[in-house]
């Protein structure tokens, strides 16, 4: 039993070390994270695991007790390891409670709860479960939606989730999504991806010459050419957060992610 424990303390050790090296003063020792898991371990009831890692303290709450039994457990375990911490110091708790979704009224029991222990702020309370309203809206966010028509002076499209627009826009109508845009025709007006702010958007269409492009909070006019460019073309954000109009061969290159097409439908 000793040597399986000295051996997962030097395991402990050479994980750590090295973070503890560039963090010192500012997180828990790999001791104390060692002793604070090891400890956890021996005690009898395990409807709560206190985990010690890098960041802080990760609680995993059992999902199948009452709730009741947990906030007494939580009090029994939190207690004697918050005597191990370092009183300069805060340290992060993450809460995990499995397949349980709790209420804000037991959210609100459980921040209490930790509260008053010294030093332990809570980063986050995460689950394996979410309500049926955020997964509709995850997946209105994520959606794609098809469009066939020509969008005209004066028209707005606007769509949540990815844009796939088969036919024009014209000088003066405009085109938004809070995902990506495709256009398959001529894009002669304005488009705004990623209106929401998502950064990763991207602009792209068969013909390329519009008044105005948009992606999250940054824009770009028309780009003067020289030259009628007859190659499908996308607008993104590089690394300097500027609006760069490129060959749509990139695309790839640029948003490994992009391709959401797969067998069967759309990922």
């Amino acid at each position: 039993m000793l040597i399986d424990l000295y051996k997962e303390f030097i395991f402990y050790k050479i994980c750590f070390s090295d973070f503890y090296r560039k963090n010192k003063g500012n997180c828990l020792t790999f001791v104390e994270l060692y002793f604070i898991e090891v400890k956890s371990c021996m005690m009898k009831t395990q409807n709560v695991t206190i985990k010690g890692t890098k960041d802080g303290l990760l609680l995993r709450l059992d999902d199948t007790c009452s709730f009741f039994d947990l906030l007494k457990e939580v009090e029994e375990k939190l207690f004697p390891h918050s005597q191990l911490m370092d009183d300069s110091h805060e340290v992060s708790v993450r809460i995990h409670t499995g397949n349980r979704l709790l209420t804000k009224e037991q959210e609100q029991q459980l921040r209490e709860l930790i509260r008053p222990e010294k030093n332990l702020i809570i980063a986050s309370i995460e689950s394996n479960v979410i309500l049926k309203e955020e997964l509709n809206r995850i997946k209105t966010e994520k959606g794609f939606t098809v469009v066939t028509k020509i969008v005209r002076s004066g028209q707005i499209l606007e769509i949540t989730g990815d844009l796939l627009l088969i036919g024009d826009v014209n000088p003066g109508g405009k085109v938004m999504a809070s995902g990506n845009i495709f256009i398959l025709g001529r894009l002669k007006g304005m488009a705004h991806a990623g209106m929401n702010g998502n950064e990763e958007a991207v602009i792209c269409a068969a013909t390329m010459t519009p008044t105005q492009l948009r992606i999250a909070d940054y824009f770009g006019q028309s780009l003067d050419r020289n030259k009628i460019n007859d190659e499908s073309e996308c607008a993104y954000l590089n690394q300097e957060k500027q609006l760069v109009i490129d060959r749509l061969s990139v695309l790839n290159k640029i948003r490994p992610n992009i391709n959401r097409f797969v067998e069967g439908g759309l990922s």
